[in-house]
């Protein structure tokens, strides 16, 4: 007879939302867990530990790969693609995130990051909400980004924000230009 193994000792009933090291303890263990390491698209964990799966397209993937490029190129620094950053909204899944040099000394060694790389960049899919993006904008901007940016494959544009709210542009010059093409 084959035994089960639990990811990790858990208890028997989630009482309130976990806290950021919980969330992060949760999806280290999912890391490292054999049975989803084929998993297509990305797996977040909402406050109660919940899984959140979202399955990518080809266009998707496209236009994250577009997005890296022209950070890279643009800012130099590192990009990250699905990058898990815990958040008060629980830990979410970055499409592409840009970080400094400075930033991945601090952090680059951390998974799940504990702040949010300076632009963090939504690529949105059929599946999002509205209410969904906001509250991802406003995690990652509370989590330290400097910048959050939704990007609409579909209408071919681009929204960034900033602690302000939204911005007219990003402050990052980066030439987005051809992403869509």
């Amino acid at each position: 007879m084959r035994k089960i193994h639990h990811m990790v000792d858990l208890p028997e009933v989630i009482e309130g939302p976990l806290s950021g090291e919980e969330l992060a303890v949760r999806y280290r263990a999912l890391c490292d867990d054999p049975c989803y390491a084929n998993v297509p698209g990305k797996i977040e964990l909402d406050l109660w530990g919940r899984m959140l799966m979202s399955p990518a397209s080809v266009y998707h993937g496209l236009v994250q790969g577009r997005l890296v490029h022209e950070l890279k190129t643009a800012l130099g620094g590192e990009t990250i693609v699905e990058a898990p950053v815990v958040t008060a909204a629980g830990l979410l899944v970055v499409d592409v995130a840009w970080s400094s040099q400075e930033f991945m000394a601090a952090h680059g060694s951390e998974n799940p990051l504990r702040h949010a790389p300076e632009i963090c960049v939504e690529v949105v899919s059929p599946s999002n909400s509205v209410k969904e993006l906001r509250e991802k904008i406003e995690a990652y901007l509370r989590a330290a980004a400097k910048e959050a940016w939704i990007v609409y494959p579909q209408s071919k544009r681009c929204e960034f924000h900033g602690e302000r709210g939204v911005l007219l542009q990003s402050a990052y010059r980066v030439d987005l230009t051809g992403l869509f093409a």
